[in-house]
């Protein structure tokens, strides 16, 4: 696999958005594509970090010579990781801060 650059997944991303935004509102598919785009990127994050575990054995067991590409691999892998948690955690606090709302 190879990896892609932080300014590609960024641009992705960027244009998934306008597509979205281009939509009907209305369109109850809205909800599902929400729910496929953040299927989409956990199921990155969790390639990415096998990615980076499979590289760092090859590396262990000689079969990688390239130090840099495994530490990059590692890398991506954390911050990807990083961005998940912190994704979780907003939108956990978001869930309480609606709960505590008077009516």
């Amino acid at each position: 696999m190879e990896i892609r650059s932080l300014h590609t997944i960024i641009a992705q991303n960027q244009s998934a958005n306008v597509n979205n935004n281009v939509e009907i509102e209305g369109n109850s598919s809205k909800g599902d594509k929400f729910t496929e785009h953040l299927i989409n990127g956990l199921n990155g994050v969790a390639e990415a970090q096998s990615n980076a575990a499979n590289l760092a054995e090859a590396y262990e067991l000689g079969s990688e010579t390239d130090l840099a590409k495994v530490m990059v691999a590692q890398q991506v892998s954390s911050l990807g990781f990083q961005l998940t948690l912190n994704v979780r955690n907003k939108a956990l606090s978001a869930y309480k801060d609606i709960m505590n709302m008077p009516v």
